[in-house]
């Protein structure tokens, strides 16, 4: 009862933290469109280079697929929260800067509903928009700032309609607020005028999986998962508002119901992995986002330049080896690396934005329980082509924490 007392304080400290917490994202990128998209991928994943359509492991909540929520047993509650903090590293016309981010990424659980039937409940990012940048004008200067960004609170199930074959849904709530400031200011002028463009949705979000696994022999086993997510208009409002200081009035222009003007794509994402001897595990997957066909309406008097989206793909893929000498922790201990290559949505001037990255990661068990506590460490870098922009390199730390419980097992009375 106390370890499950103390598992609700962290749930309960990690929701107080999402109200509150700031964007994790630190690009000037995250100016365009929705942000910088994110792919549910736990800490244990992104250690992985993100992969996880084909993860069937009753000790990782696996948000990305809901048909492996059934891989938990009967007597098990999870919990993972993430944390994630940021380093960015940037360099435009020979200018560098450095910037620092990070807060909560997730919280997710997953428990057994029937013996084929598995549950998951959990709060994830959809998109995270954080930046701010300066330029100087003829007379005056601009600054540019941005917030916010997309969640999602998922209910999701994944069902085995029969052995190795389980299909899943996520069925979510969607929304977020996300907030572009321009602000002037002229030269020898005590004028200042601000213009904000504002996105606000509350909307519901949907996502089918389905996973198939074949034994092979007593050691091998593969496992082959695929996820959709159909295209469908965001529901919400948008507007604009605009500020001078001469005569301290603030105006809302250009107020506008969201749907049929703004869209998410038709999105897919497939992968294999293969698992020996319950201590090797290594997976490939592939997404692919249609959002060149996505519509995306811009105020009138608020258009990002020559901007449009790209289809988004993304090439991942990830190792986990422990070497299970039994009583030795080091034994016990999930040793995790893997790389990715990301061609986004974004298109600024005829220049799409893409990035690539490695990372590395260990799952430090907690003595005496199932607790693990999983850190990584992701480089990125990030540009666009074929005319270069803005170069960043990131460095991210990611800890999460995976609660594993045994919340209906009743001890015996001796």
């Amino acid at each position: 009862m106390k370890i499950q007392r103390l598992t609700l304080a962290i749930v309960a400290m990690a929701v107080t933290m999402w109200a509150s917490a700031q964007s994790t994202s630190t690009s000037p990128y995250s100016k365009v469109g929705y942000g910088l998209l994110s792919d549910n991928a736990s800490s244990i994943q992104r250690a992985m280079g993100g992969v996880g359509y084909a993860m069937q492991n009753g000790r990782v909540v696996n948000a990305m697929n809901p048909a492996s929520y059934l891989q938990v047993d009967s007597l098990t509650f999870l919990w993972d929260v993430g944390i994630d903090l940021t380093n960015l590293w940037s360099k435009e016309n020979g200018k560098s800067g450095y910037n620092f981010g990070g807060g909560l990424d997730y919280l997710t659980s997953q428990f057994r509903i029937t013996k084929r039937l598995g549950g998951s409940l959990g709060l994830v990012p959809y998109s995270s928009v954080g930046y701010t940048f300066g330029n100087t004008l003829k007379n005056g200067e601009e600054y540019r700032g941005g917030g916010g960004g997309l969640a999602q609170l998922y209910l999701g199930a994944g069902y085995e309609l029969f052995k190795g074959f389980s299909l899943g849904a996520n069925v979510a709530y969607l929304f977020g607020t996300i907030n572009n400031t321009t602000t002037v200011s002229v030269e020898n002028s005590s004028s200042t005028t601000v213009f904000s463009r504002v996105m606000e949705v509350r909307d519901w979000n949907i996502q089918v999986g389905l996973q198939y696994a074949v034994n092979i022999g007593n050691r091998n086993r593969l496992v082959f998962g695929a996820t959709y997510q159909p295209n469908k208009s965001f529901h919400g409002h948008s507007w604009g508002t605009a500020y001078d200081s001469q005569d301290s009035k603030m105006d809302t222009v250009g107020y506008t119901d969201m749907a049929g003007k703004y869209e998410q794509p038709h999105s897919i994402g497939v992968g294999v992995s293969y698992e020996w001897d319950r201590r090797l595990m290594g997976e490939v997957d592939f997404t692919y986002q249609k959002w060149a066909d996505a519509k995306y309406q811009p105020l009138a008097g608020f258009e990002e330049g020559n901007m449009h989206f790209d289809n988004r793909w993304k090439a991942a893929a990830g190792l986990q080896y422990t070497p299970g000498r039994r009583g030795s922790y080091v034994g016990a201990m999930m040793f995790r690396v893997g790389g990715f290559y990301n061609h986004d949505y974004m298109n600024i001037n005829g220049n799409n934005v893409r990035d690539y990255g490695a990372s590395i990661g260990v799952g430090l068990p907690v003595p005496n329980g199932k607790t693990t506590v999983n850190i990584g460490l992701e480089w990125k870098h990030r540009y666009s082509a074929p005319t270069s922009l803005i170069k960043e390199d990131y460095l991210n730390i990611t800890i999460g924490v995976n609660v594993n419980e045994m919340w209906f097992w009743k001890n015996k009375i001796r």
